[in-house]
């Protein structure tokens, strides 16, 4: 019986070494491109970020000077001064909110511009939620009368995952005489809110309220609340992080592409040419 020849897969081993050739360049080239695409993205996001902190660095506007913008939206982060009066009845506590990993809420209270007929919402700060009792808000001291308040302006109020519907929001206790801010915005609606749109607002409160802004505003803690936002989570890691994964494969695929196309088959011919010298 004559033996079968030890390279008898020769004659189909070009075709499979093209077809799987084409598939790793195809696959390293999709794999560079999208972890380029990923630190293209990270670099808009860091243009952005300086775009931001340039913005925090500019002088402060004066109540004139804001109220002058044709969009308050296009000078977003830029410092501003605002003379008026704290709308204390119809503050806002949003529930869920994070400060140093702490869970408690941002307070809101609208603000009446001196001389103007508009209000705009103010971030005021944040305060730790009563671990025993959620709705048992903690005492926040607004001044009185007219007052001059400093902050950013930001967009309005960012949004959380919300189960169900804003009506479901649970029901604030009754106000008591040391925490005037606990009163209810109006009636059948409650202090505590998981959001806030402030178009519903407006609605909701018949308040002259600015809705394409809110102001943030910052300084040392006061009033019983702390003013440590956090910064805009705009993601750079991430994308550094999907960048990474992607150049990975890439070098993965060289690597078994290598392997297998050239070290496998080298490693192969040199042990059937043993075993055909033994034979």
């Amino acid at each position: 019986m004559i033996p079968e020849p030890l390279n008898s897969e020769a004659p189909h081993r070009p075709g499979r070494f093209w077809l799987l050739t084409i598939a790793a360049i195809l696959t390293v080239a999709a794999t560079v491109s999208l972890g380029r695409w990923q630190l293209s993205r990270a670099a808009q996001k860091e243009a952005l970020q300086a775009s931001i902190d340039a913005e925090r660095q500019k002088p402060a506007l004066d109540q004139a000077e804001f109220l002058a913008l044709a969009q308050a939206s296009d000078s977003l982060h830029r410092p501003v001064r605002l003379r008026g009066l704290w709308l204390t009845p119809q503050t806002v506590y949003l529930d869920n909110r994070q400060m140093h990993g702490v869970p408690g809420f941002y307070v809101l209270t609208p603000f009446a511009l001196e001389g103007t007929e508009q209000a705009v919402m103010i971030q005021r700060g944040w305060v730790q939620r009563n671990f025993v009792d959620r709705t048992k808000l903690g005492a926040v001291e607004t001044p009185p009368g007219i007052v001059e308040v400093t902050g950013l302006i930001e967009p309005p109020p960012s949004h959380l995952l919300e189960l169900g519907t804003p009506a479901a929001a649970a029901s604030a206790p009754a106000p008591a005489a040391s925490a005037p801010l606990q009163a209810p915005a109006a009636e059948g609606s409650s202090s505590i809110r998981q959001n806030l749109d402030l178009e519903a607002f407006r609605a909701e409160t018949k308040l002259p309220l600015r809705t394409d802004v809110s102001l943030q505003q910052t300084g040392p803690a006061s009033e019983g609340l702390q003013r440590d936002w956090p910064a805009p989570a705009l993601g750079l890691e991430r994308h550094y992080g999907y960048a990474f994964q992607w150049f990975g494969l890439s070098a993965l695929v060289v690597i078994l592409y290598v392997w297998f196309q050239f070290i496998t088959p080298f490693r192969r011919s040199r042990r059937r040419a043993r075993d055909e010298r033994r034979l």
